[in-house]
């Protein structure tokens, strides 16, 4: 690890993890049914999306690539509803579809971690992919974490999904940091792993937390390091990075 100078981050199951909340989810859940127009329950009409967003994934990860928010609501979760409402509120169906799943918050001892790296010296930066073009900006501003991080790549802007290199590439543009001198770290060795070894990164890392499910390590999607814990990425990256001068 003597040659990174970027630690790149997974958010979902990495860097922030989802937290049972029933009156926070049942209230994007009635805002959704609100926005559409539709005459189905809240519930019912979540549980009837969440069937649509299983097709819709399994085309994005079959292409590595996510769906202008629009289509992703008038062709894939809200085709039988009014398509000009639909595509009008696409921003915040999408939102408060997200928030349906419950409240994500960042992990235990998250915060205090990335301050530190940042201390040290890494560039530090976010890999991610979701829906929506809200949320990441929003959580970032709201947690005072902004400043930390000098480039945030979201399959929903950029319309590319792990594990594409492409989206690692750019990632490490923004940082300015050659991909050989950059590390990855992410919970899903067949996504986040793998695409990152096809950027050329220099190093992954694989979060294994104790309530996650077990890794199923192969020789393609193999990280060099295992954590258990966020903060064990100190132990990883105990000193300062060592910087490439000219």
């Amino acid at each position: 690890m003597n040659d990174i100078q970027a630690i790149f981050l997974d958010l979902g199951g990495t860097f922030r993890i989802v937290h049972e909340n029933k009156p926070y989810s049942d209230a994007a859940k009635a805002r959704i049914a609100e926005l559409v127009g539709t005459d189905m329950s809240p519930e019912d009409f979540h549980a009837l999306i969440e069937t649509r967003y299983e097709e819709y994934r399994k085309w994005a990860l079959r292409f590595m690539c996510e769906s202008p928010m629009p289509y992703l609501w008038s062709r894939w979760l809200a085709f039988d509803c009014d398509r000009e409402r639909v595509e009008r509120n696409a921003a915040e169906l999408t939102y408060q579809y997200r928030r349906c799943k419950g409240e994500r918050l960042v992990v235990d001892g998250g915060v205090e971690t990335v301050r530190e790296l940042y201390a040290r010296g890494y560039k530090l930066g976010i890999i991610s992919d979701l829906i929506g073009c809200d949320e990441v900006d929003e959580w970032l501003d709201n947690d005072n974490l902004r400043k930390y991080f000098c480039a945030v790549r979201q399959s929903s802007i950029t319309m590319l999904r792990k594990p594409h290199p492409a989206i690692y590439y750019l990632a490490a543009e923004d940082a300015k940091v050659r991909p050989e001198n950059c590390c990855f770290v992410g919970d899903n060795l067949n996504r986040d792993i793998v695409g990152a070894k096809a950027a050329g990164f220099g190093a992954t890392v694989a979060v294994d937390y104790p309530e996650a499910a077990p890794l199923k390590l192969t020789d393609e999607n193999r990280p060099n390091a295992i954590v258990h814990s966020f903060s064990e990425l100190l132990e990883v990256f105990p000193k300062a990075p060592k910087m490439v001068i000219g």
